[in-house]
């Protein structure tokens, strides 16, 4: 987390296997690192490898940024979207 924090804003890349991008994001959608409200009621759909987590209203983007999203960073808000990027938006403002 903390590398994407510093790369994504500065736009410096970095691959990350893909079997890393899945096991962090399963973690995060089921409440790891606190994130339980963050992502409650809302669908994360990653569009950039086959990951999918939750239900309700959807928030759909790289696996980057919904992985930086779903832990409370507002950075990649921008890079996202969906119907439920609004609801995410407010949780994390």
């Amino acid at each position: 987390m903390h590398g994407l924090d510093i790369r994504l804003p500065l736009g410096l890349p970095r691959e990350i296997p893909e079997e890393r991008l899945r096991t962090s994001l399963a973690f995060v959608a089921s409440g790891g690192f606190g994130s339980k409200r963050t992502v409650s009621g809302l669908r994360f759909e990653a569009d950039d490898l086959d990951w999918a987590a939750g239900s309700g209203s959807v928030v759909r983007g790289g696996a980057e940024a919904l992985l930086l999203a779903m832990t409370g960073r507002s950075v990649a808000l921008d890079r996202l979207s969906g119907g439920g990027v609004p609801t995410l938006r407010s949780r994390l403002t």
